[in-house]
């Protein structure tokens, strides 16, 4: 029998069953999926504390929010879908989308080197270690290939380990970063994943605009035009009213929950923002729609890629990755406490997950995948219930 009498025959059988249940068929809820997908995942890895995730796809009319687990392992408080959590890395996408804005404007370019900006007390830091800062486009800085040695090493952790109430400042964090080491290279030469780059970042930002870098930030990325109440940075900026309070994120292997940390430890660009699992999948669908960088050409350079010499591709353009999620392409970036958002052209989706103990960070990857391959079945969903309309079994 061929394809086609054999659909034919399907569908029949179908109109044929039908006429004496339709009244039972129920079509499940994608939501209801959603959620037993994360609850699938908790039942086999309690040890994660909680799972958070946030699904932003207009184009199919999703918004949605889900959670199971802990807000606080040793209160067992009801994790909530709502509640903040520091995103730490995934600030880096900001920082780039403000820089961006700021040559939307014309107040700079990211092939203007970097001695432009700094004041003169960082410049001068990095002169004395041998940067030549006249080489170091901003671009680099954003790609991390300008050969900045990296102060957030195992060494920094053990010592932030033993002083976990030390109240760092940007500038402290700065000149560890010359104690650490020379300059890795020239310019362009490697891919060196470095917080520095992004704390030099923030410092030019409040150059070029004269005000505190998390004010140009909120201003610049339009968070009350966009409706981001819940996004701030803790301890330079007031916790936005009716927010949430942040979920506890733990570290088990070193016995760290984030509330016994002095957030300063990474504040300043490297990390820094609180927000919750909805507000950072809209950030990332707003900016890939182009509703933060409105100019297309400008908004095309956050995909630029730097060919460093050394031949090696990182996949890291400015402020993102790009990877691949199920088979299709994605943007997006990773944070230290078990956080990701990714973004799917192909879907134009973004999926936000967050997961509270670090040590299960492994599972960010398997859940995003499970929920791609869910939201793909949507055209096939769609044809489904068309079938069924034009049958007029509703």
């Amino acid at each position: 029998m061929d394809f086609n009498k054999r659909l034919l025959l399907l569908i029949l059988i179908l109109v044929i069953s039908c006429k004496t249940e339709r009244n039972n068929i129920v079509l499940p809820k994608k939501t209801d999926t959603y959620q037993a997908v994360i609850d699938t995942f908790y039942t086999k890895n309690p040890t994660a504390i909680g799972i958070m995730v946030h699904i932003e796809s207009p184009k199919n009319g999703i918004s949605w929010s889900g959670s199971v687990g802990y807000s606080d392992a040793e209160k067992n408080t009801e994790l909530s879908p709502t509640q903040p959590a520091l995103i730490a890395s995934n600030i880096k996408t900001y920082i780039s989308a403000t820089i961006l804005r700021l040559q939307e404007q014309g107040k700079l370019s990211i092939e203007d080197s970097i001695s432009k900006y700094l004041s003169q007390k960082t410049g001068a830091l990095f002169i004395s270690d041998g940067y030549d800062l006249d080489h170091i486009k901003i671009k680099h800085l954003l790609s991390h290939t300008s050969g900045i040695e990296d102060y957030a090493n195992k060494a920094y952790l053990d010592w932030v380990d033993q002083h976990q109430k030390h109240r760092w400042t940007r500038d402290e964090q700065l000149q560890l970063t010359i104690k650490v080491g020379d300059p890795l290279g020239k310019p362009g030469a490697m891919f060196n994943y470095a917080d520095a780059n992004y704390l030099l970042c923030t410092e030019i930002i409040e150059q070029i605009t004269g005000k505190n870098f998390y004010t140009s930030i909120r201003e610049l990325l339009k968070y009350s035009a966009l409706n981001f109440t819940n996004t701030w940075f803790p301890t330079l900026e007031e916790k936005p009213i009716n927010t949430l309070e942040m979920v506890h994120q733990y570290w088990a292997k070193r016995n760290w929950d984030s509330h016994n940390l002095d957030i300063s430890w990474d504040l300043y660009g490297g990390g820094g923002i609180a927000t919750n699992t909805k507000e950072l999948a809209q950030f990332t669908s707003h900016l890939f729609n182009g509703n933060i960088i409105e100019n297309k050409a400008i908004l095309k350079l956050l995909f630029t890629k730097i060919k460093t010499t050394d031949g090696k591709d990182s996949n890291y353009c400015l402020g993102l990755s790009e990877g691949e999620i199920s088979g299709l392409k994605s943007y997006g970036h990773e944070g230290f406490w078990g956080t990701t958002v990714a973004y799917i052209p192909q879907l134009d989706t973004s999926i936000s997950v967050f997961i509270l103990d670090r040590d299960q960070k492994h599972l960010k990857k398997i859940i995003l995948e499970t929920l791609v391959k869910e939201l793909s079945k949507k055209h096939l969903s769609v044809a489904n219930v068309s079938l069924l309309k034009h049958l007029k079994i509703e």
